[in-house]
């Protein structure tokens, strides 16, 4: 009995000894400066901006942060909250550039800094997918994708409940070892930009595979706006990724709300057929939830969903014509590609050209470097003309047909039955009818979810999908 007593106390006085270690090396840990993962090495910072650095370290700890690109040291002071957090201005774009941290615990130095444009890209699989899933010319892409002025930073897949501080990841500048893992589209969007502008790009990629817009869109949306949270019942579980809303917006978008971005790209709508009518407001709200996050208005550049065997007839089309719907709000624009696509095949592997016109639009919109079209035509308004409807579009310029006869227009009348429309093209109109509608009201194009449209302008850009209703 004494035996057990004694090796009972030489156990508790080792769990003791342990416990204080470990309290200990915890407290020590606390104490360094640390920031988040989205500062490292080879990162990207927005150029000509003020960027927030920030982290943790013991609390009111004071300690100083140098900035190689002007030789600057500034001195910063932690909170009580263990919080610290320091606005700095960026110059032109350039580097590589060191930024150092120096405190009384440690000291933390980020070397291969560049300055320039960085883009946050998120969606579901086709802004998630890569070279190694297939892509077009997938050996050559890989072998030229060597560029140390792209720098990539992949945000690993995580849910949470609440907004998380923090996201995984790690900064890498593109190779031909790195990039076959990384968003094919936001890849040629890159390489386009950084050819044009000659500056660093850096792409944060934080898309999931399935993924429903509702879980990339704040809590605070759907409490305010009840009805995005009765549509989104109509939407089914998938093995992919959950549907739970806002999981995705807290663990992979919340973390980077304090860090810099130039825009956003975004490819998603392909998970919302099941729900399409509502897709305009719940992305128009997503939208705009971002930037307040953000507290800006950035670009918000989109890609049209493509044709596909969507599960039921129209809801593809739905979609199409939400998303172009969604160009009424501010400083958005968005990719077409009803003729990159094939409707057996959810995944087009041609990603170059959806990242050119992506590139294209930018260049257009935001850097104000590019004046050519970049906009397929779009539905501007319907005339009825007798027992026919005319339809004028924006970016009308050099319309054209591809084939014999333009496809996929239906029109109706105050019934709301929807036949086949004859179309013929003159000037940029479009005047369709039907032998089945005397007294035509509306007009649509390319409604069904496979409906591969044949109508292009000069920039050899596809029209549209959409209703007059």
């Amino acid at each position: 009995m004494l035996i057990f007593k004694s090796v009972n106390t030489s156990i508790f006085k080792m769990r003791f000894y342990l416990l204080v270690i470990f309290i200990f090396s915890t407290a020590i840990v606390k104490a360094e400066i640390t920031l988040p993962n989205i500062f490292s090495d080879k990162m990207v910072l927005q150029r000509e901006a003020e960027v927030l650095l920030y982290g943790w370290a013991d609390p009111n700890e004071e300690f100083e942060i140098y900035t190689g690109w002007n030789d600057k040291t500034v001195a910063v002071k932690t909170g009580n909250n263990a919080k610290w957090q320091v606005t700095l201005q960026t110059p032109e774009a350039g580097g590589p550039y060191s930024i150092k941290f120096t405190g009384k615990g440690n000291e933390i130095i980020f070397t291969q800094v560049l300055i320039g444009e960085v883009w946050l890209c998120s969606g579901q699989s086709n802004m998630e997918w890569s070279a190694n899933s297939t892509i077009d010319n997938k050996e050559f892409e890989i072998a030229n994708a060597n560029n140390d002025k792209i720098r990539l930073f992949t945000v690993q897949k995580r849910t949470a409940l609440h907004p998380l501080e923090d996201v995984e990841g790690t900064w890498e500048a593109c190779t031909s070892e790195t990039m076959p893992d990384f968003s094919a589209v936001a890849y040629f969007f890159a390489k386009k930009v950084a050819a044009e502008l000659n500056v660093p790009i850096g792409l944060v990629d934080a898309s999931w595979g399935a993924s429903c817009a509702e879980v990339w869109t704040p809590e605070n949306v759907f409490e305010s706006f009840p009805e995005l949270a009765n549509a989104h019942k109509s939407l089914k579980p998938n093995k992919w990724v959950t549907i739970e809303p806002s999981v995705l917006y807290n663990a992979m978008i919340a973390p980077l709300t304090n860090f810099k971005i130039s825009g956003v790209l975004w490819y998603q709508g392909e998970s919302n057929t099941a729900n399409a009518s509502s897709y305009q407001n719940l992305f128009t709200h997503m939208i705009t939830s971002w930037r307040t996050a953000w507290q800006y208005d950035f670009p918000f550049y989109y890609v049209q969903i493509a044709p596909f065997k969507y599960g039921g007839t129209y809801e593809g089309g739905i979609v199409r014509d939400q998303q172009r719907r969604t160009l009424s709000l501010k400083n958005t624009g968005m990719a077409i590609t009803s003729d990159i696509c094939t409707v057996d095949d959810i995944h087009p592997q041609n990603k170059q050209d959806v990242g050119l016109r992506l590139a294209n639009i930018a260049l257009k919109y935001h850097f104000n470097t590019f004046d050519g079209e970049v906009n397929g035509p779009l539905y501007d308004m319907v005339k009825v003309q007798g027992n026919a409807l005319e339809v004028s579009f924006h970016n009308d310029e050099g319309m054209y047909v591809k084939g014999k006869q333009i496809d996929h227009f239906e029109i109706s009348g105050e019934n709301g039955v929807w036949y086949p429309a004859k179309a013929s093209l003159k000037k940029g109109v479009v005047r369709v009818s039907a032998k089945e509608v005397k007294a035509p009201v509306h007009v649509r194009y390319a409604w069904k979810s496979t409906a591969i449209g044949n109508l292009f302008n000069e920039a050899d850009l596809p029209a549209s999908t959409f209703t007059s209703e």
